[in-house]
């Protein structure tokens, strides 16, 4: 049994997380502000502490808890918030990380705890290489947010390569899924998903051409595990210890919503509205590196997981649901 720590853990991705580690039957300590993340969210049996991630009371956890794994999700997760407000953006991705890294050295736990970064695939690469990218393409971050997670896994191969750490970076496609924020990276899903149970029309932004590389959750919360249990590279570049985590399948927004009504077996109208400036035109990922050094690959289809992400919105009253695009 390991002690295992899930920052960020009453939030959509993070809350499957530990729900993963829990079933394996760790134990498992959530840190989370609830300013995203919800405390039901959180497993039956797991230690919860509601802190900032950038609080000395996190620094204390993390320096005299013991863990074996530390699985950091806590962030900024919202890119037009990013935009509007960078600072603060990087005060909860990059300086709220460092606070958590400073703990583990001052803790002299550099080499015993592993790590796990939640960093992004779609958004860190940018537009600068042809996708399906592999993990040593180009960083041509679009956005402070994919700046922020850029500079945070600088920052672990700093800490890697001087101090020793243990660590990992599993670089997410657009991860949907039950516990969606509508809000978050793949919200487009959960917005579905509350237009359909509201028989509203569909819409989609610019021509809807646009791809993106959408994985379940399920199998994002199983490669979580098989990083904690990677031994990486000891002297080795950021991108030596980075994975990329998706399907590798292009999936255009038009393609999404068709696949989305078949799941659910509802048919609403589609609208086309003004494309949205400066929108990722192309994004989905090589997964080539997961499958070969982690043994993980996904197993859950768009359809299943689409049909399943539905159903859990459906046992929810719709009224609570944000449709809007």
């Amino acid at each position: 049994m390991m002690r295992i720590l899930v920052t960020g853990g009453a939030g959509f991705i993070g809350s499957h997380v530990a729900d993963r580690f829990m079933d394996a039957g760790h134990a498992v300590a959530v840190l989370d502000d609830l300013s995203n993340g919800r405390r039901e969210n959180v497993p039956a049996g797991a230690v919860f502490h509601e802190m900032d991630v950038r609080s000395p009371d996190a620094a204390a956890l993390v320096g005299g808890g013991g863990f074996d794994v530390i699985a950091h999700f806590a962030a900024q997760m919202d890119v037009r918030r990013s935009v509007a407000d960078p600072v603060f953006d990087a005060q909860v991705n990059i300086l709220g990380t460092l606070n958590l890294l400073e703990a583990v050295r001052a803790a002299g736990r550099m080499g015993t705890t592993r790590f796990v970064f939640a960093s992004t695939g779609g958004a860190i690469y940018g537009d600068s290489a042809p996708p399906p990218n592999v993990e040593t393409v180009r960083k041509e971050p679009d956005s402070p947010y994919a700046v922020a997670k850029h500079t945070a896994e600088q920052y672990l191969s700093y800490y890697a390569r001087i101090h020793g750490l243990n660590a990992v970076a599993m670089r997410f496609a657009n991860v949907y899924g039950p516990r969606q924020d509508p809000h978050g990276e793949a919200g487009v899903v959960a917005i579905f998903c509350g237009r359909l149970l509201a028989g509203q029309p569909l819409t989609v932004f610019g021509d809807g051409n646009q791809t993106r590389d959408y994985v379940y959750v399920g199998d994002v919360a199983a490669s979580i595990v098989r990083g904690a249990q990677h031994t990486p590279p000891k002297s080795a570049g950021m991108d030596a210890r980075a994975f990329n985590i998706g399907t590798g399948v292009p999936t255009s927004v038009v393609d999404l919503a068709s696949a989305m009504m078949r799941a659910v077996g509802r048919t609403v109208p589609i609208e086309f509205a003004a494309a949205r400036p400066g929108e990722q035109r192309q994004s989905y990922l090589n997964i080539d590196k997961a499958a070969a050094e982690l043994g993980w690959r996904p197993s859950v289809s768009l359809a299943q997981g689409l049909a399943e992400t539905y159903a859990w919105f459906a046992k929810r009253s719709p009224t609570s649901i944000d449709s809007r695009a």
